[in-house]
């Protein structure tokens, strides 16, 4: 078959495959060439979920006729000139315009700052017209309709109006993150409205607004650097969490990205401070030289290649890890308001009021929650357990001046006032209650007792090398002979872990020690995890995270566990070792080890706020 010339409208299809796949990426293109252009109000409207309709309107520079004629012809943009490896926008391409054009009804209407009067061309299914004068306000406004009209088979594979549409409003939130001087509208009577307002600089009041109020009292504030790249932004504390990873934002040079690198480094940053199937909360931006990062990856710019891949992973969760370390340890907010919740009449965890034959149903002491607990003996609380509690001193009215917190090692000193306060309680041999400066603390004793069991074992096992042991008949493991070479490379590392191997010929290498922790390990497909992570991210983590978890398993089993009645000396002695160990917010399993309750909310409680 002869090879032959496709036609300008076919390639932009093509193309438009590419760069437009739903609704939601015609949005955040032409989002992208309003923010270049220096819009400080940007409002998008939508239809049918963004199917039917796509307008941007923006006060930016505008264009004249000539740019307009330009704009809607494939690889023409004002924002690069000969090279990649200097980009500042957002678009750079030059193909959206086209792309959308080939395959929707495209109208932009524009005129420039200071000019007399604005222009418009159209695009139908690739056909250009003419630019026409137009009257309009100083700015562009760029209208999408019936999208995908031309390329009807791509109209099947879109989802329903409702979800194309939240598609959009995860567009506009990434944007607004980024660019918080900017005022974002998005309206449409596919949806209600979400206006944005610009907060300048504060970007953390930008974020709230996109996150909720409450991540302004979760979030610690991330500030490093290494090598000229510059890592800012915040990120909650491990009890302040979500079920999905959608609340985690990344930017790169001001550019929103969905890169898998930086994810899962967040995710690697969090680790054994979140639970499983949990994530956390994270609005990241990395700045760097334009020449080191490769935007020119996809044609939705979500991805990003970095030269030094390691350097931006370790930047990182090196950084979270010591905000974390530094301000990480305290009980998310959510806690007192989940807590002020179970108070109230009718609440169960999962945010369901029981059905009204539920609350009709009479009262029984045996199934109330509020019911006395049985002891030993069968007895309640009769008289011969009530004695027990004769040597407990009874409530008067006098009011006498009481010590609050411990005192300092002497008993002459001035009272010390600790961040988790003085033991004053053991609830069901499980719980410490702790009286704080302007509240309360409940402490899960086993699962902050594990935690700190933990650190010290993984303390141990950095401190020094960890024991291995020795294989009576080397391992020999067959791999290609790349995977050899890298595995190689890092053996210094595994050495330090307990592990020990060599190279066994061209294509083999040869595994003479293990960690003894691991016990009965399957070698071979540890060798193999450990090429393939190599191969994937330039690192070996799975030794030193399985390593880890034999650890937090022995914490686990070694801590102190539910039942058993604590001493007063030893519950403060519990909360201040807490206090002086970084992650001892939540344990092992990510699960928090305490919850603050402020004396306001006490108050609320009791109406007398």
């Amino acid at each position: 078959m002869a090879i032959k010339q496709l036609s300008e409208t076919l390639i932009n299809q093509i193309a438009a495959g590419e760069v437009i796949e739903r609704p939601s990426s015609a949005t955040k293109e032409l989002v992208e060439n309003a923010i270049d252009a220096g819009a400080t109000r940007i409002e998008i409207a939508t239809a049918g979920g963004g199917k039917g309709l796509v307008r941007i309107t923006d006060n930016g520079s505008g264009m004249s006729p000539s740019d307009l004629e330009l704009a809607v012809r494939r690889h023409c943009t004002s924002k690069i000139s000969d090279t990649l490896d200097d980009i500042r926008t957002l678009g750079f391409r030059g193909e959206a315009l086209p792309s959308i054009g080939s395959v929707a009804k495209l109208t932009i209407t524009s005129r420039q700052q200071g000019a007399e009067q604005g222009s418009v061309i159209s695009v139908t299914g690739g056909k250009v017209s003419d630019v026409r004068p137009a009257a309009a306000n100083a700015g562009t406004v760029v209208e999408v309709r019936d999208l995908f009209f031309a390329t009807p088979a791509r109209l099947k594979f879109l989802k329903t109006e409702r979800a194309e549409a939240a598609a959009i409003t995860q567009v506009v939130k990434r944007m607004a993150i980024a660019f918080p001087h900017i005022r974002f509208v998005l309206s449409g009577t596919d949806r209600s409205t979400l206006e944005i307002p610009s907060t300048g600089d504060d970007h953390l009041a930008r974020m709230a607004q996109i996150l909720g109020a409450e991540f302004k009292d979760n979030a610690i504030e991330i500030d490093a650097g290494r090598e000229d790249v510059t890592l800012t932004g915040f990120a909650g504390v491990p009890t302040f969490n979500r079920g999905n990873s959608a609340h985690q934002y990344v930017f790169v040079n001001g550019r929103p990205v969905q890169d898998k690198l930086l994810l899962s480094a967040i995710r690697g940053a969090y680790a054994e401070t979140v639970p499983h199937g949990r994530y956390p909360v994270a609005v990241l931006s990395i700045t760097l030289d334009p020449a080191f990062v490769d935007v020119n990856v996809h044609p939705a710019k979500s991805d990003v290649r970095f030269r030094d891949p390691g350097l931006i992973r370790g930047l990182i969760v090196g950084a979270i890890r010591q905000a974390l370390t530094r301000d990480g340890d305290r009980a998310a907010t959510t806690g007192a308001s989940q807590m002020m919740n179970a108070f109230r009449p009718g609440y169960s965890p999962s945010g369901l009021r029981p059905s009204p034959s539920m609350a009709a149903a009479p009262w029984s002491a045996a199934t109330s929650p509020s019911r006395p607990l049985t002891v030993s003996g069968g007895a309640q609380f009769a008289e011969p357990v009530q004695s027990r509690f004769s040597d407990i001193t009874m409530p008067t009215a006098r009011a006498e001046p009481r010590e609050v917190y411990e005192a300092a090692a002497s008993p002459t000193t001035e009272p010390v006032l600790y961040p988790l306060g003085a033991a004053r309680a053991q609830l069901h041999e499980n719980y410490i209650i702790a009286q704080t400066e302007n509240g309360l603390v409940i402490v899960d004793q086993h699962a902050a007792h594990e935690r700190l069991v933990f650190e010290e074992m993984r303390n141990a096992l950095h401190s020094r090398r960890p024991p291995s042991q020795v294989l009576l008949i080397p391992e020999i493991i067959d791999l290609p002979e790349e995977d050899c070479d890298r595995l190689m490379e890092h053996a210094a590392g595994f050495d330090a872990l307990g592990l020990v191997i060599e190279r066994f010929g061209p294509g083999a290498v040869a595994v003479r020690e293990t960690p003894a922790m691991l016990g009965e390990v399957n070698v071979q497909g540890l060798v193999r995890q450990l090429a393939d992570e190599i191969a994937e991210w330039d690192a070996a983590s799975t030794l030193a995270n399985k390593l880890e978890y034999v650890a937090a398993t022995m914490a686990c089993h070694g801590s102190v566990r539910s039942g058993r009645r604590m001493r007063p000396e030893e519950m403060n002695a519990l909360l201040r070792q807490m206090e002086n160990t970084p992650g001892s917010g939540q344990c092992n399993h990510g699960r928090p080890t305490y919850i603050e309750l402020k004396l306001s909310d006490i108050e609320r409680l009791f109406g007398r706020s």
